[in-house]
């Protein structure tokens, strides 16, 4: 059986992570499909931490004879499943931003092929003879 000082600190830790996952969540600098994985891990730790004996009848009843290592796979098994859904969504990002480039690249073809229909009817000068400037400066 654990500590007492063991279980406060337990519970502590567990009700300081609820508390900065609703913070983030309130500030919008965590969104709701994300923080419903740190809730639902918050409440296992605090769960576990009131209940001690329960990780170790689990761990019995899975057949794993030391109930820390039931916590630390299931820890692995938890950072595993949050590495799997960023990498999704790093995947999903780069296809979004990839065909908005393309977009904005069709977009700018279609605007240069406007301007110069334009610039032939009313004689006015390219936009490539005009100097660009180069952002945050002049040239």
């Amino acid at each position: 059986m654990p500590s007492t000082r063991l279980t406060i600190f337990s519970v502590v830790v567990a009700l300081a992570a609820l508390a900065l996952v609703f913070e983030l969540l309130r500030r919008r600098r965590l969104r709701e499909k994300y923080a419903v994985i740190w809730v639902v891990i918050s409440f296992g730790t605090l769960v576990v931490a009131v209940f001690p004996g329960l990780l170790g009848g689990v761990a019995e009843l899975i057949g794993i004879r030391t109930p820390s290592n039931l916590l630390f796979f299931a820890s692995l098994l938890v950072l595993f499943a949050v590495s799997l859904q960023l990498s999704r969504e790093v995947g999903l990002l780069e296809e979004q931003s990839r065909r908005l480039a393309e977009e904005v690249g069709a977009l700018r073809l279609r605007l240069d092929a406007m301007e110069s229909g334009r610039r032939e009817r009313h004689d006015l000068p390219s936009a490539s003879a005009l100097p660009r400037q180069a952002e945050g400066g002049s040239e």
